[in-house]
């Protein structure tokens, strides 16, 4: 079993599925296994069919008093890819109903309830699990905690945040591995890949091998979100090829588990050239939180000018209005920054760097696709739509 972890939004379905794909069209057995609540992992794998969830088939079968009856095949399916050069097994573990449970705890249940159909005795020769990179949960920590996969990938970008949870991820791998678990850390690959560099310095750091940087590039992202393989493409179809074949044949650089080093926040920083300032915060007193009066200590006050009818150009106001109009999102502040463009405020608490007109429909596209998915945000740059950044 090989798991694929990462930050959230850094492409690990994508990745996944074109590898799992690619290990099927060498010969292999393959499965790929959805482990986020949010479901959406072998959506391209089944040409943009979303699969039904182990998780809400459970629960009908479950509510009709009919557990027993639940069979492997109402919650696991195959389907042909290539024009049928070769065929793969998909499952979505899924979660809770929205807002009323932990996805941790339901990965866990996916996991128990697909041992009870025989997941580890399944003829397969490999099952890929795409995770969600939160390992400071238990239940998305279970792959490395119980030492069902065998092998971790982890999926990064250049960017602070992505290799932040890489960091963490790498830690908590570590940590089982002292405690005696079995799974071991095969390497980073770096998706999106920018030419910067910093991934490839913090794998140096932390003692990680690259094992495939993935360029970016908007054609191979708009085919990713209409649902198709990235392998149709001679360049992308050899990034995977030579990262299959490693993995069939043994071939990538070995990793020694007690080699790896995670890296303490200060260090981490210096990755990007930065430390962390000699400062302590000033506490926030009692007195302050309920309203009363701040110690008399020196702080730097804004002022808020009075308030003035805000005029918006003719730009800004074309996208507030579609905003408004096509998702229902209210702006309640407009700014036109040097270095970031348009920057709106939605709804007084979520920040939208726009930049500028251009391409305004990829970008409409990427904020809908956001509300879809249910995830919470409180900040987008989609400055670059091929690249967009959330948070």
């Amino acid at each position: 079993m090989i798991a694929v972890y990462g930050k959230g939004g850094m492409g690990k379905s994508f990745f996944t599925t074109n590898l799992v794909s690619k290990l099927a069209l060498l010969g292999n057995r393959v499965l790929q296994l959805g482990c986020d609540p949010k479901h959406d992992s072998c959506n391209a794998l089944f040409g943009g069919v979303s699969l039904p969830t182990l998780g809400d088939v459970w629960r009908t079968y479950k509510a009709e008093g009919r557990e027993d009856a639940l069979q492997v095949e109402h919650v696991v399916f195959k389907t042909a890819i290539m024009d049928g050069a070769a065929t793969v097994y998909g499952c979505e573990i899924g979660g809770p109903e929205v807002g009323r449970g932990c996805g941790g705890r339901g990965i866990t249940f996916g996991f128990d309830l697909l041992e009870k159909f025989g997941l580890s005795q399944w003829a397969l020769d490999y099952v890929v699990m795409d995770f969600l990179g939160d390992v400071v949960c238990g239940g998305f920590a279970t792959p490395l905690s119980r030492s069902l996969a065998e092998e971790v990938i982890i999926l990064c970008g250049n960017d602070r945040q992505s290799l932040y949870a890489a960091n963490n991820i790498a830690s908590a791998a570590k940590y089982f591995a002292s405690m005696g678990g079995r799974t071991r850390l095969v390497g980073l690959v770096v998706n999106r890949d920018d030419g910067s560099g910093v991934a490839a310095r913090f794998a140096e750091r932390i003692n990680l091998p690259v094992l495939a940087s993935i360029p970016l590039d908007r054609k191979i992202r708009e085919m990713a979100d209409a649902c198709k393989l990235a392998l149709v493409d001679d360049d992308f179809n050899a990034i995977f090829d030579r990262l299959a074949q490693g993995i069939i044949d043994r071939s990538l650089p070995p990793v020694a588990m007690d080699q790896v080093q995670p890296l303490e926040y200060d260090e981490f920083l210096s990755v990007f050239g930065a430390e962390e300032p000699d400062v302590t915060p000033a506490g926030a007193s009692s007195a302050e939180l309920f309203g009363g009066q701040p110690d008399p200590t020196p702080v730097v006050c804004v002022v808020p000018a009075a308030e003035a009818p805000v005029l918006l150009d003719a730009p800004t106001g074309r996208v507030v209005a579609r905003l408004l109009q096509e998702l229902g999102l209210y702006v309640t502040e407009a700014n036109h920054d040097p270095k970031k463009g348009m920057t709106l405020t939605i709804d007084g608490h979520t920040t939208i760097c726009f930049g500028d007109e251009r391409e305004l429909d990829s970008k409409m596209a990427i904020l809908a696709a956001l509300q879809k998915s249910g995830e919470s945000y409180r900040y987008v740059d989609l400055r670059r739509p091929a690249s967009p950044l959330y948070r």
